[in-house]
């Protein structure tokens, strides 16, 4: 699309170091943030296609939404919590489009989530529609229509910035409509929603540099484990993973990193080998 880079494909766990799965997260462990060139996530797929791009099997049942399987996490921006997902922070039972509609207020953010895809964030401007970036292009859709089936929920809690008022949220979404292609300013759905309610220009393409230290830490939250960090340049960057993740579940998530550090442990056991610190 014309506002995308080439692409180059996420960094699997097994080739990006992290923290020690075992718990131990000093704050001066080896960290590293993942690379990307951007294209969007949860707009790029057809109709028709699995979330890996291959046809769908239309005899295989789609599969039930599973809370269980969401994956929690917080993000820091050096010491300050900026956003926090988890069952004990808020409150993340999803409901239908219909029963969600009699909840929503202008202004809301809702994210609209199913098993095997990414999350699709819109926001609610009244009238029982919605304002959403899908497939290059803003939209005013029905909040019904913009669903396409998927259980949904009010997400204003996740990120802890500062919403503006419902007037301006509106007014940012609805000034955007129509906007397509080279003309937009967000990788995906998610910052397109969060810029509308909060404002900040680090939702934006190219809203911050990247260049020197990596200031915002995405914590991978594990039952009566230390929690898994990784660490990115921009806020931009850590959304795409935390959507990778999303995208993946818990269950495949866990599966990935355990097999990376599995591989670490192969590395450090081998004979001769030099063990380098990442920086």
């Amino acid at each position: 699309m014309g506002n995308q880079m080439d692409r180059l494909s996420h960094l699997s766990y097994a080739e990006v170091p992290t923290v020690d799965p075992n718990g131990v997260d000093a704050e001066d462990g080896p960290r590293i943030g993942v690379s990307y060139i951007f294209s969007n996530d949860d707009d790029e797929l057809e109709d028709g296609c699995a979330v890996d791009g291959s046809d769908k099997d239309p005899n295989q049942e789609e599969k039930q939404y599973d809370q269980r399987d969401e994956v929690e996490c917080a993000v820091y921006n050096r010491d300050e919590c900026i956003y926090e997902k988890s069952a004990k922070s808020v409150n993340l039972e999803v409901y239908s489009p219909e029963n969600l509609l009699n909840k929503c207020k202008p202004g809301d953010l809702v994210e609209f989530v199913a098993t095997g895809q990414y999350p699709h964030w819109a926001v609610y401007v009244g009238d029982f529609q919605v304002v959403h970036l899908h497939r290059a292009e803003v939209k005013n859709s029905f909040l019904t229509d913009a669903s396409q089936g998927r259980r949904c929920r009010i997400v204003n809690e996740l990120y802890k910035f500062k919403a503006l008022g419902p007037d301006m949220v509106v007014q940012n979404a609805m000034e955007q409509v129509g906007l397509k292609d080279r003309e937009l300013s967000w990788r995906n759905s998610e910052c397109f929603a969060a810029w509308c309610r909060f404002g900040k220009r680090e939702f934006k393409m190219g809203g911050e540099i990247r260049i020197g230290k990596q200031p915002y830490r995405l914590k991978i939250l594990m039952t009566g484990k230390q929690p898994h960090v990784l660490e990115f340049q921009s806020l931009e960057d850590m959304i795409m993973e935390k959507r990778r993740n999303d995208h993946l579940g818990r269950t495949a998530v866990l599966r990935e990193l355990a097999a990376h550090y599995s591989r670490m442990e192969e590395i450090k056991s081998e004979p001769g080998t030099v063990h380098k610190r990442w920086m």
